[in-house]
């Protein structure tokens, strides 16, 4: 079913509806819909490399309007409906990281949970259950998401059709390393800065 509704997603970018359906998926995809939508990001900015920073703006607003959606599934219907999506994805583990990350670090760990390969469906339900402060939570989101999606927009820009297998191959390994270097670079900042 999953590689039916992968299929399904990708058939958009031969269609001229690309683009709606691109911020569609991002926002559907940030509360419950299972396929990412780099799937769609990355046909859509092959097919046309000198508009990938055109597809990962409305992927990361699709995605970041939607991720309110998410916010509000847990922190007004978690038990109806925040629940057996997080049940469904096996995510109660991972809201509980999310939880200790927040605890512990704050908006850091709200952000770097939003650059990592969890699901952003978990991110956001956790998010407002948890009921962190909702303007943190929109700034690491709207930082994570366009972080996400730029990388991959600046990737194809640059680099063609023949990043794609890369990224398909790498896209968790890539998404980890970015979140490890940016989340370092800032520390670094701070250390410095209090020299």
């Amino acid at each position: 079913m999953v590689r039916k509704l992968y299929d399904w997603v990708l058939h958009w970018a031969e269609t001229p509806y690309g683009l709606p359906a691109l911020f569609i998926l991002s926002f559907a995809e940030s509360s419950f819909f299972p396929i990412p939508p780099d799937v769609l990001l990355i046909a859509l900015a092959v097919s046309i490399p000198t508009r990938a920073f055109r597809y990962a703006l409305v992927c990361t607003a699709g995605s970041s309007i939607g991720g309110m959606g998410g916010y509000a599934i847990g922190l007004f219907g978690y038990d109806a409906i925040g629940k057996p999506i997080i049940d469904f994805y096996n995510g109660q583990a991972v809201m509980d990281k999310i939880k200790h990350l927040y605890d512990t670090n704050g908006f850091w760990g709200v952000l770097l949970a939003a650059l990592t390969p969890i699901p952003y469906k978990v991110f956001t339900i956790a998010s407002g259950f948890f009921q962190f402060n909702f303007g943190a939570f929109m700034l690491a989101s709207l930082c994570g998401r366009a972080l996400r999606f730029f990388a991959v927009g600046v990737m194809i820009y640059f680099f063609g059709p023949k990043i794609k297998e890369f990224i398909d191959k790498y896209f968790n390994v890539l998404a980890m390393v970015f979140a490890v270097l940016l989340v370092g670079g800032f520390v670094l900042i701070k250390v410095v800065l209090k020299h």
